[in-house]
C-alpha cells in the first residue's frame, strides 16, 4: 500500500499523553485518520499488547490492513513513511537517540507519580531532574549548532522536533493533573533555543492544522 491511499485509525485515550505526537504526524502528513476511544478495560484484551495506543491502517476498502503498537513504534513507522525522518539510516539514529532519552525522563515521572512514599518519590523527583537538564542540554546543543532557527536538523520540520514538541505538550500540559508543580519545576530549565522550537513547531503551517487538547503550547511556556 501507498501512502498516497491509506487511511488510519488511532486507538488511544481521549487524552494527551503517550499518542500526541503520532497525531501531530498523522496530521502534517496529511492523510486521512480517525481517532478512536475504546472502552476501557472492556477492551483491552483486544489490543495487540493490551495497551494503546495502537494504529490500525486501512486498506482502500477499509478493510483493517496492518495494526501496530507501542507509541514510539508508531510514530517512527509513520515519520519514516512520511518523510519525517531520514532514509540514511545514520542521520535517522541521530533523531531517534533523542526520542529513547525522552522516554527514559518520562518513565521516570511516570515512576513518581505512581510512588507511594515520600522519600521514593524524591528519588524520583532527583533522577527526573537530572535526566531532564541531560536532555535539554542535547536539544540546545542540536538547535546551536543547527543555526538557532528552532529546528534541530535541516531547515524543515523534522521527527525529532514534532516528538519535542509532542514531549513538551505531555509533560507540561497532561502530567499537571498528576503533578501540580511540575510547570514550576520545568519552565525556568528550559532555554531560549527549546522555547523558540516550540514556538517554530506550534506555527508551522502543517502542524497549525493540529488541534490539541492542550490548547497552546507556547502559551504555557511563555506565560
Amino acid at each position: 500500500m501507498s501512502p498516497s491511499n491509506a487511511s488510519y485509525t488511532l486507538r488511544y485515550f481521549d487524552a494527551i499523553g503517550l499518542a500526541e505526537s503520532s497525531r501531530i504526524l498523522l496530521t502534517v502528513a496529511g492523510v486521512e485518520w480517525t481517532e478512536e476511544h475504546p472502552e476501557w478495560p472492556q477492551e483491552k484484551p483486544n489490543q495487540p499488547h493490551g495497551r494503546m495506543p495502537v494504529l490500525v491502517e486501512k486498506s482502500t476498502d477499509g478493510s483493517p490492513d496492518f495494526v501496530i503498537c507501542e507509541s514510539t513504534n508508531i510514530e517512527r513507522y509513520l515519520a519514516r513513511t512520511y518523510g519525517f525522518l531520514p532514509a540514511d539510516l545514520k542521520q535517522a539514529a541521530l533523531q531517534e537517540q533523542i526520542r529513547d532519552l525522552m522516554s527514559d525522563v518520562g518513565n521516570l515521572i511516570t515512576g513518581y507519580v505512581h510512588c507511594k512514599n515520600e522519600e521514593d518519590k524524591a528519588e524520583f523527583q532527583t533522577k527526573f531532574e537530572g535526566l531532564l537538564e541531560t536532555l535539554i542540554k542535547v536539544q540546545t546543543k542540536l538547535l546551536k549548532d543547527n543555526g538557532n532557527t528552532g529546528r534541530m536538523f535541516g531547515d524543515k520540520l523534522s521527527y525529532a522536533d514534532i516528538i519535542a514538541y509532542g514531549f513538551y505538550m505531555n509533560l507540561l500540559v497532561s502530567l499537571i493533573k498528576f503533578k501540580a508543580d511540575i510547570v514550576d519545576d520545568v519552565k525556568p530549565k528550559l532555554t531560549p533555543e527549546i522555547v523558540k522550537l516550540i514556538s517554530t513547531v506550534e506555527t508551522d503551517p502543517l502542524v497549525e492544522k493540529h488541534k490539541s487538547r492542550g490548547g497552546s503550547l507556547v502559551a504555557v511556556v511563555s506565560a
